[in-house]
């Protein structure tokens, strides 16, 4: 009768860890989601995939001449103009995602031909899914050399 309960016990936790596992999994994938939908709208300037990953109560913030700025949502994303096509000197990607039951932070960071953007996201989820509340950034100009030719001998 013992080895039956016991069965039954580690049964049930292990069923129990697998279930928590997979939503643990589930929610990585779904703030991975939200966050290429926000680096696939930056890609094409299309406003409408960035406000969508978006919770209404959005805020930009950074630091501009040891002043910081806050933007809103609506401001943020009335800068916006047509979409176009992705450059090929452009690329983003996730730096890491970390995640603690219904709250998040994720870096991103943006690469284009002349400045790298580094993005602080706080994440959260809602009953509509998985939402960027927040986003701190800063940009640094890509560093440039000017490399030396060799001329050719006479």
């Amino acid at each position: 009768m013992r080895k039956v309960f016991l069965f039954i016990t580690l049964n049930f936790f292990f069923l129990n860890v697998n279930a928590q596992q997979t939503d643990a999994e589930n929610d990585w994938h779904l703030i991975e989601k939200t966050l290429n939908l926000y680096i696939d709208g930056q890609a094409t300037g299309d406003s409408v995939k960035v406000g969508s990953s978006f919770h209404n109560s959005w805020q930009l913030k950074y630091l501009e001449e040891n002043k910081l700025n806050i933007v809103t949502k609506a401001k943020y994303l009335s800068g916006y103009k047509a979409p176009y096509t992705r450059s090929n000197n452009w690329s983003g990607r996730i730096v890491f995602i970390d995640v603690t039951n219904g709250a998040a932070m994720a870096k991103v960071e943006i690469s284009t031909s002349r400045l790298l953007f580094v993005d602080y996201f706080h994440l959260m989820k809602t009953n509509q899914g998985w939402f960027i509340v927040d986003k701190i950034s800063a940009r640094t100009p890509h560093k440039t050399v000017e490399a030396v030719t060799a001329k050719p001998k006479e």
